[in-house]
């Protein structure tokens, strides 16, 4: 029967438990197993029938259960306790933020990122990026930070995955109801719901912001499904990552420039921008136009303006992998934007322009990096990996000093760690132990606890692994009409005993989930062997255009259906943030194998690492930087091959050998039960890479490294009306046509033999044409030469000497700081004290 409309109808709450609502609504709740808890006890086989979600949980619950729990006064202590709690939290003025810096109390970052992933019952975040937005938000709450998200609500979220009989990935969307999740609608400060719009080519769009909150943490999202938009638009949102670029840009342009369009409806008024990905980089496209437009600075003007407080943070190590548009689509969408900016089109388009091998386009990423100021990679070879692909961007510079720097990603130390672990830390390392979670020394008591109670521990956690992986194999043959048989074998896959390798994450073929695969018979051989059984879980879903990525997921589940590997290997099907909790928590280890270097960072690792599960993995994304050979083990060498199928070949060989004489008998080696060697390698897992990839260890590297000199930067350049800003501008085109005339000669030994610790004097002599030496630092760079290319540079700025016939003179020296073939020259470059850094023009002259 078609329905007009539909409500959620809630029961009536008796008033001793009247907070159970308002509870719902603070997403701390997913991050505090006693708040979940509370729902739980009233119902628990509701609570899993509405996928763990309290607001839908509450539409539903009968009164017979709250009213018992309301005169139950185990309940009500329970109850009272955790209300306690949220109001502590909410309460407190002593967070981190601060007391280490009690001056930044106008200092508020705005955090804008394409997706969310906070918890299973809002399926609006598609893997890892999404999941680590949620956790930043998530540990800015629990820093204090004064941080705001912003984003988009996709009301039909991620896909459904189900996978047929014969393995092929399907794609279903569910549409989410509004009334059943924990969002309300946002206000201005004087009541008003928020709308904003944006224009799009021939008609207007408009936008319903939803307010979530995450701890202390505002979290406003946009939907386009409004009564005022064309039927199209209405869906225009409804889909994450859709394939059609049409499409896709003008959820861009909503998200960037309609979630600033937001922050000045909501009366709030960032000092810092950060642009998580480049999805969301036309929100600087925006900001420079409300100050040329309202404020009436020329575009440069407001360029530098912008570009000061705004952080950008890439995640793509793989230049086809960063999103890019047709110049005909952004005449398309911006012809009647640019005009705004007061530039014309060749301009705006140079801006982001990136020539591709089938012609130019507009990258966003190329954008974002060309309007930020502080840019970042998510783990170290990341950082290096990205410096290397966008040093066009600053001609003249070596690779190695492109300003692209690096804070390694780390996890919601609370969203992931299992309950029976936090009892465990809590026992061993305090009480108190999750306010100190960054401190080394803390983790160090980790050997206090007792081998065989932190293995009793893992062993619980991985039955509930095996019995949550039995009971979604049962229901998805149940789906698929199998028989009797298959269900039967289905309640019986996994063995609780045998050493279990987890596998999940987004397939995509450069993380190569089949590689174990690559010698079947010889992997056969190593999981089969008499009383020393091997099983591997899988999980993960592909885009649903990824045909390649859908294969891979074909060829695991056959294979997880022949009689030969029935049991051994498992694929879960849907994985969403339960399964992953699940398989972190309960697998033996955990298996990382992608084409190095194309993983950014990857946390799924860090997460098993954080409960005892060691990680396995390639030298790529966070591992190089973890890995001591002593926490876990390492597949392959952490070096360039000659081609892909060599790479595969040689990592595969490791994988097998690392399995055949490392894991398995550590595994099952045993001193009366305990697998002595590996609960050691699980102590140093836990000591060494919970605080170093906890997020509170990451976003204290953002504030420190990124957010507080944005923030001072930009309220530098963004005083008394934007006058620095609009002098920098002017310098800026002074420089740059003054460059073509700038010259330099150097004056020192080209060649001979020096002790370590030996100096190199030198003099130069500078060029300056119009300029004076107050607009320009000379630098002496030194460097050795290992294998043909630079390494460990080093600059040392020269004194300033003598002006005289237009010619500046400067001297210094190169220190021989260690042995083997040493470089130098000397460079000019711009300085002004408005740069955020010395290599902001991108102008830079050699010798």
């Amino acid at each position: 029967m078609q329905s007009y409309g539909r409500f959620s109808v809630f029961p009536v709450i008796p008033e001793r438990l009247n907070r159970l609502h308002s509870l719902a609504y603070n997403l701390w709740w997913t991050w505090c197993p006693a708040a979940q808890q509370l729902y739980i006890d009233l119902d628990p086989q509701l609570w899993e029938e509405v996928g763990h979600d309290p607001v839908r949980f509450l539409s539903r619950v009968q009164s017979g259960p709250l009213e018992r729990a309301a005169t139950d006064p185990a309940y009500l202590a329970r109850y009272d306790a955790v209300l306690a709690d949220l109001d502590d939290y909410m309460a407190a003025d002593h967070t981190w933020f601060k007391q280490a810096h009690p001056d930044k109390t106008n200092t508020v970052i705005a955090y804008f990122s394409p997706e969310f992933g906070l918890h299973e019952s809002l399926p609006i975040y598609s893997g890892g990026l999404g999941v680590l937005a949620g956790d930043h938000c998530k540990e800015a709450s629990d820093l204090g930070l004064p941080l705001v998200g912003v984003g988009f609500l996709y009301p039909q979220g991620y896909f459904v995955q189900h996978i047929t009989a014969e393995g092929v990935q399907e794609a279903f969307y569910e549409k989410i109801r509004f009334s059943e999740v924990p969002a309300t609608p946002a206000t201005t400060p004087d009541g008003r719901e928020v709308e904003v719009y944006v224009d799009l080519p021939g008609r207007r769009v408009y936008a319903k912001v939803w307010k979530f909150q995450v701890g202390r943490i505002p979290l406003y999202l946009m939907d386009t499904d409004v009564e005022k938009n064309q039927p199209s638009d209405r869906d225009l949102g409804g889909k994450l990552y859709v394939s059609d670029h049409a499409l896709r840009i003008a959820q861009e342009i909503v998200l960037g420039i309609g979630g600033v369009r937001i922050l000045r409806a909501l009366g709030i008024h960032p000092t810092v921008w950060h642009m998580n990905e480049g999805h969301s980089a036309f929100l600087s496209l925006e900001r420079i136009r409300e100050l040329v437009q309202g404020e009436g600075l020329a575009f440069e003007e407001a360029r530098q303006a912008v570009a000061a407080n705004t952080v950008f943070t890439t995640h793509t190590p793989v230049a086809a992998g960063n999103e890019a548009f047709s110049l005909d689509l952004m005449d398309t969408f911006f012809r009647d934007y640019w005009p705004l900016l007061g530039v014309e089109r060749e301009e705006f388009l140079s801006l982001a322009r990136l020539d591709q091998p089938w012609g130019p386009t507009f990258s966003m990423t190329v954008l974002a990096l060309r309007l930020s100021s502080f840019d970042n990679g998510v783990s170290a070879l990341h950082g290096e990996v990205s410096r290397a692909m966008w040093a066009d961007l600053w001609p003249g510079l070596p690779a190695a000093e492109v300003p692209i720097t690096s804070i390694t990603n780390g996890v919601h130390t609370a969203t992931w760690l299992a309950q029976m672990m936090d009892e465990l830390y809590k026992e061993y390392l305090g009480q108190d132990w999750y306010a100190h979670l960054d401190d080394p020394k803390l983790w160090a008591k980790i050997d206090q606890v007792p081998d065989e109670k932190l293995w009793d521990v893992h062993c619980q956690l991985k039955r509930r692994l095996v019995d949550y992986a039995r009971q979604e194999t049962v229901k998805h043959r149940e789906r698929l009409g199998e028989g009797p048989r298959a269900l039967a074998e289905a309640e019986r896959v996994l063995d609780p005993n045998a050493l279990t390798i987890g596998f999940a994450r987004r397939f995509a073929t450069y993380k190569r989930a089949t590689l174990f695969m690559r010698d079947l018979p010889r992997f056969y051989n190593l999981i089969t062997q008499a009383g020393r059984p091997v099983q591997f879980v899988f999980a993960g879903k592909a885009h649903p255009a990824d045909e390649p990525g859908k294969a891979l997921i074909r060829q695991i589940y056959q294979l997880s259906r022949t009689p030969e590997f029935a049991g051994k290997v498992v694929f879960i099907e849907d994985y969403d943030m339960e399964t992953a909790r699940f398989l972190n928590e309960g697998v033996d280890v955990w298996l990382n194998n992608p084409a190095r270097p194309r993983e950014a960072s990857g946390t799924s690792g860090q997460k098993a690492s954080l409960n005892g599960v060691p990680n396995w993995s390639v030298l790529d994304g966070w591992w190089p930087e973890g890995y001591n050979s002593e926490n876990g083990w390492a597949i392959g060498e952490g070096r360039a091959y000659a081609n892909e199928e060599t790479q595969n070949e040689a990592d595969a060989v490791s994988l097998y050998d690392t399995l055949e004489h490392d894991l398995i008998p550590a595994y099952y080696t045993r001193d009366n039960g305990v697998p002595k060697a590996w609960v050691r390698v699980m102590k140093n897992a836990i000591k060494t890479l919970a605080w170093r990839f906890s997020a509170r260890r990451m976003l204290k590297e953002y504030v420190e490294k990124l957010y507080l000199p944005a923030d001072a930067i930009g309220a530098q350049l963004n005083a008394d009306d934007c006058a620095p800003a609009k002098k920098l501008a002017a310098w800026l085109d002074h420089v740059r046509a003054a460059w073509p005339q700038v010259g330099l000669a150097v004056d020192a030994p080209r060649e001979g033999q020096l002790a370590v610790g030996a100096s190199i004097p030198l003099t130069a002599q500078i060029w300056l044409g119009v300029l004076s030496p107050d607009d320009v630092q000379v630098e002496a760079v030194s460097w050795n030469v290992r294998n043909g290319k630079p390494a460990d540079i080093a600059s040392t700025p020269l004194s300033f000497v003598s002006s005289q016939n237009g010619v500046s003179t400067y001297q210094g020296q190169i220190l021989a700081r260690a042995s083997g073939s040493l470089a130098f020259n000397v460079r000019v470059l711009p300085k002004h004290p408005g740069l955020a850094h010395r290599f902001a023009t991108t102008l830079v002259k050699w010798a």
